[in-house]
């Protein structure tokens, strides 16, 4: 769990992911539309990538690859994050974090 509270807490969007996954290009691809460059780090084929996602899992992730962290805060995998961008409540908190994208 540490090493997971290190890779999020010193960027402002962070999404833990697989190069392999199709869910986590999409997540990508949504906060690259609303201005925000997240900081990816991909643990597929990492040496622990199968105890990463157990304590992504405990952690609350549903997915739990993408793993996407606003502000060093677990949002979710790809649900929670449409459900924040459909009910309008994603880019308030983006903007929390990345105040001069130009956004909204």
């Amino acid at each position: 769990m540490e090493k997971i509270v290190e890779l999020t807490s010193k960027n402002g969007v962070v999404i833990i992911s697989k190069s392999s996954c199709c869910i986590s290009y999409a997540v990508v691809a949504l906060l690259e539309e609303l201005g925000v460059r997240p900081t990816i780090h991909d643990i597929e084929n990492a040496p622990n990538e199968k105890e990463m996602e157990k304590v992504l899992s405990r952690m609350g992730c549903n997915g739990p690859i993408p793993a996407v962290f606003i502000g060093g805060r677990l949002i979710g995998s790809i649900n929670e994050v449409m459900s924040l961008h459909i009910s309008g409540k994603l880019v308030p908190i983006l903007n929390m974090y990345h105040p001069n994208r130009g956004l909204y």
